[in-house]
Order: C-alpha cells, then sequence, then structure tokens
C-alpha cells in the first residue's frame, strides 16, 4: 500500500517511521517521503533564527520512543532539536524512504480508483535554484499531508506601509523567517508588529543587540507564562533552582486528563477552576493577574486564560516590557516577588521595550501613526510618540495554504478535518498530522485506517474556546488532547492495570505527571518522575494533591450522579 508523504519535518519522519513499525500483511503500508528542501527539519532547520530555542520542553517534544537523556537541557537549541531529528530518522531507517529536492505540485483523485495521484518536480541538478521541467508522478493509496503550520507568511494590511519603501534610505520591512541575526538589529530603530513567542523572542535580540529602540506592537494582548518556573523569592525563600519545572510539566494527569466525566469535559470547569486559581497566585508572586510577571499587554478580561489563548512562553522581553509599568509596593515583593535575571534588569541595563497597538497608518514621512484607546496603558503612553522605525518586522505568523490540492477532487483542509483535527469523515485515507501535536495523531490515523478506533468516538472537549471571527481556530488543550486520542485507540491504562503491572512507583508518575505520550507508548519511569522530584514537597500538594483531589471529588460526584 503506498503512502506518500508530504514534508521531511518532524511530523513526515513519525507518520513514515510509525507507518513502517505498524506495517503487517493486512496493512503493508509502503511509505514514500517527498521534501522540496536539501536537508530533514522543515521550519526548524530553514526559517528560524540564532539564539532561539524551543519553548516546548524535551519531555513533551521528543518522541516517545527515542527519549532524550535526563542530563540533556530541558529546551533544546533549534540546531540541537534538528540534529535530534537527523539522528531519529537514520535510526528509525526513515531516511532511507525520504527523497530531498522534490516539490509536490499538484495532488488530484484518480476519477476510477479515488487513488491520489501525487505530481512532483525534481530540484535541477545544474542550476540548484531552479526547479526540472520534468513532471514525476506517484499513485498512492493514502496520503500524509505533513507540510506544517510555519511556511507561507502571514502579512497583515497596514495602510500608508508602502511609503517606507520610498524613504532615503529605506525602510526593512520583512516577516519574521527571514530574520537571522542580531546584526539585522543593532543600532536600528525596530518595530516588530505581533506579540506572539515570536515577536516577544525578537524584541529581546533587538534588545540584546543594541537596537537604538524597540517598539512591540500587539492587537489584543497576550498571555506571558515563563517555560519554566522557579524565579521567584517567597518570604525571602529562593526558588531558583538549576533544575527548574518546564510549564508543560505542570498539570497532573489524574481527574484532569484521566478518569474525567463527560460533563466535566463538556463544561471546561477544570480550566476555568485552574485559570481562576493560578490568577490569584500570580498576583501574589508577581503583583499582577495578566500573566506571570506581566504588568501590560494583559488580553480583555474575558479572555484571558488557559481555556482562550495560546500562552506565550517566550518570556525574555518581559523586564524590558514591563520597566515602565511594574508598581508594587515594597511590603508585597518582601512577601513575593518574581526573579529578572541580573542581566536584564538595572544597573546593567535600563533600555525598555515599548509596547504599542498595532499602527493605523504610516504617514509619507515614515511616522506611525497609533489609535486612540483610552483604555489601554501602553496606547496611552505611546499616544503622540514620533516613531519612525528603520527596520518593521511582521511576526504575524502563517497561512495555511495547500496549493497543491487539486480543487476539483474534494480535499478538505486542516479546518474540515472533523475526526479529532486529524482527517475529514468518509475520507479517512487523507491525514494533517503535526498541526497539533505528529506521534499520538500517527498512532490515531493507522489505527482508524486499521479500524481499531473506539466507535462511535466521543465529543472532542479538547478544543481553546476562540471567538468565531478568530484567525486562528485549530488551538487545543495538549493534555486533555492527547489524553483523548490514546482513549480512542484503546492505549490509555486503567490505574488498575499500571498498579499491577507496574507497581506503586509507575502509578505515581501516572497520577503526577503530565500527559505525554510516554503515558501510552512507553513507562519511562526515570523522566517523568524526574518532573515531578523537581518541584519538591510544597510543588506537589499545591499543583498536585489539592487540584487532584478537588477534581476527583467534582468527577466522582457526577458519576455518582448520573
Amino acid at each position: 500500500m503506498k503512502v506518500v508523504v508530504i514534508g521531511a519535518g518532524a511530523a513526515g519522519l513519525v507518520a513514515c517511521k510509525s507507518l513502517l513499525e505498524y506495517a503487517d500483511s493486512d496493512f503493508p503500508f509502503d511509505p514514500v517521503v517527498l521534501e522540496q528542501e536539501d536537508a530533514i527539519g522543515g521550519t526548524f532547520r530553514y526559517r528560524t533564527y540564532e539564539n532561539a530555542t524551543l519553548v516546548s520542553s524535551k519531555q513533551l517534544t521528543s518522541f516517545s520512543d527515542f527519549r532524550l537523556p535526563l542530563s540533556h537541557r530541558d529546551h533544546l537549541r533549534v540546531e540541537e532539536y534538528v540534529d535530534y531529528l537527523v539522528r531519529y530518522a537514520k535510526h528509525f531507517h526513515v531516511e532511507e524512504r525520504i527523497r530531498l529536492r522534490h516539490k509536490v505540485i499538484n495532488v488530484r483523485r484518480d476519477a476510477k480508483s479515488g487513488e491520489h495521484v501525487v505530481s512532483y518536480v525534481k530540484r535541477s541538478s545544474e542550476d540548484p535554484s531552479q526547479w526540472e521541467d520534468t513532471v514525476h508522478t506517484i499513485t498512492a493509496r493514502f496520503l500524509a499531508i505533513c507540510t506544517g503550520l510555519h511556511v507561507v507568511p502571514y502579512i497583515p494590511s497596514i495602510s500608508g506601509i508602502e511609503h517606507l519603501s520610498k524613504l532615503e534610505p529605506p525602510v526593512q520591512v520583512f516577516h519574521s523567517h527571514t530574520y537571522k541575526a542580531r546584526s539585522q538589529l543593532s543600532g536600528k530603530r525596530v518595530m516588530i508588529m505581533g506579540t506572539g513567542e515570536t515577536g516577544t523572542d525578537l524584541a529581546y535580540e533587538s534588545a540584546k543587540a543594541g537596537a537604538k529602540e524597540v517598539v512591540l506592537c500587539t492587537r489584543g494582548g497576550f498571555l506571558s507564562i515563563p517555560k519554566a518556573l522557579n524565579d521567584f523569592e517567597i518570604l525571602g525563600y529562593r526558588f531558583d533552582g538549576e533544575k527548574k519545572v518546564p510549564i508543560d510539566c505542570l498539570i497532573t494527569n489524574l481527574a484532569e486528563t484521566a478518569y474525567v466525566h463527560p460533563w466535566v469535559a463538556a463544561s471546561h470547569i477544570r480550566w476555568f477552576v485552574s485559570d481562576f486559581v493560578i490568577k490569584r497566585v500570580l498576583w501574589v508572586l508577581t503583583g499582577t493577574q495578566a500573566g506571570c510577571n506581566q504588568w501590560v499587554g494583559e488580553r480583555e478580561p474575558e479572555r484571558l486564560g488557559r481555556a482562550y489563548v495560546f500562552l506565550n512562553k517566550s518570556q525574555k522581553a518581559m523586564p524590558y516590557i514591563n520597566r515602565p509599568y511594574r508598581n508594587r509596593s515594597s511590603l508585597m515583593d518582601r512577601l513575593a516577588r518574581y526573579i529578572d535575571p541580573p542581566e536584564d534588569s538595572p544597573p546593567q541595563t535600563n533600555f525598555t521595550v515599548d509596547l504599542a497597538p498595532f499602527p493605523v497608518t504610516f504617514l509619507p514621512n515614515g511616522r506611525a501613526v497609533f489609535p486612540d484607546l483610552p483604555k489601554r496603558k501602553d496606547a496611552v503612553r505611546m499616544m503622540g510618540r514620533d516613531v519612525r522605525p528603520e527596520v518593521v518586522i511582521y511576526a504575524t505568523g502563517y497561512r495555511q495554504e495547500f496549493g497543491f490540492l487539486d480543487k476539483d477532487s474534494g480535499y478538505a483542509t486542516p479546518g474540515e478535518a472533523n475526526i479529532r483535527n486529524i482527517v475529514r469523515e468518509g475520507d479517512e485515507g487523507v491525514a494533517f498530522i503535526g498541526f497539533v501535536r505528529p506521534g499520538m495523531q500517527s498512532f490515531f490515523w493507522i489505527s482508524l485506517i486499521k479500524g481499531k478506533v473506539r466507535k462511535p468516538l466521543p465529543a472532542p472537549h479538547y478544543h481553546l474556546l476562540v471567538k468565531d471571527t478568530a484567525r486562528i481556530k485549530y488551538g487545543v488543550d495538549h493534555s486533555t488532547y492527547m489524553s483523548t486520542l490514546a482513549k480512542d485507540i484503546g492505549a490509555a491504562p486503567s490505574l488498575w492495570e499500571v498498579w499491577s503491572q507496574y507497581g506503586a512507583h509507575v502509578l505515581v508518575c501516572y497520577c503526577f505527571g503530565a500527559a505525554f505520550t510516554t503515558f501510552y507508548r512507553l513507562i519511562v519511569k526515570t523522566e517523568i518522575w524526574d518532573t515531578i522530584t523537581r518541584r519538591g514537597v510544597l510543588g506537589n500538594v499545591i499543583m498536585g494533591v489539592i487540584p487532584m483531589a478537588f477534581y476527583l471529588v467534582v468527577n466522582g460526584s457526577r458519576f455518582v450522579l448520573g
């Protein structure tokens, strides 16, 4: 059974490896991976920049059957992750299936067989910047689209932006995917559009590069939470150990993702309760509920929390962004405070990254005009400010485009993949892998093809609660999504199974650990136990025992009441 996998990033590699692993006499999968670039790695190799690190921890990011050692740093540098992907492909003999410099230009359905005819061109051997004219085809039974989310830049329309290229010297305007090094920012007046993780990362890079001015523009704010917790002080005791706790390792499994009553899942009460508690804890620890040590750029109150938005885990720029706004009494600071890195604090630096709304227009002289938003303190501070950037960077994300899919063949888009965000009902042979999380998605898709997924599928309760007008609607709560897919394919063990087969140690890991794919594919005592012990006794009581007990009562009550 020929399977074409489009893209050799993380998703394409795990899809190919899983197909090879689960091939049998009834389903003799024969995958081939088509990749247009010169090497594997996708976005992590070709659309990144110096000093970039992953904001997801190694515990979450590394594949369940190819773990990184305990001694390795929690958050990989991008080049480390690319090397990891290369080693993964070699270890599982996936590289033998990859066809580099093969660009897919069209995919259509065969009118008679219903199979997928994939047309591609090869890169010219004489001129590597060009593609050959000869079109090649492969006919496949199944199709895995693993091209990723970060390929086609999204550029919002801003009035007057065309004036900037006419100035002397012309203002440099480009999307963040073309940014590579601090030398592009040094000594410049920089404006960054967007406060996702890339935007705030570039604000920090600008500050460290010695930019003359940095203006970071946000439409609706952001929710800043550090990728690792351990930089605060309570009653004089400092939590600043070397082994910090990754934020994605904090949510416990029992009663939050495992053994959850359908009503509890559908009501999202777990998210609302945790948001309520987290906001109060953040206020005590850092003085603000907008985010962790975030004094400006807060989301509107009704959309503030993990139920609504992606967390921005790139927090390095916050000392520079907070500087004009932080206002907390010395008494509260003695009670508890967040500790900014010394190198980003006075007296080492007093530099400020100015937060601002998106400009409504640029004047012919290059000056940015900001909207009058009296309820936003960043807008009030920037009103009337003469801002004339020399560099404008769009950190505005990417568009989902699949121009190679034949419009007359009725292919779905990721937004139309109504079965677990992977396939569209009735067209299960075409999967979108990696648009949420690749590993468990691959297992689900293969199980679905083989008829081994539970039916009927329960309603999904893992999507973030976004507005109908939101541009990005594919967000999910990772732990809930992983747990749902595991249950769908019969991979989620019961507490009795875990205890009887592996003992109390693994049972504690299963209850107190975060819902990673390792729960359902491998049992990794040492790694999950390591993240649990890093929290300490107090951390496990606050972030484990108390919420677990509360949610067990809530779920138990619903089970009793029916």
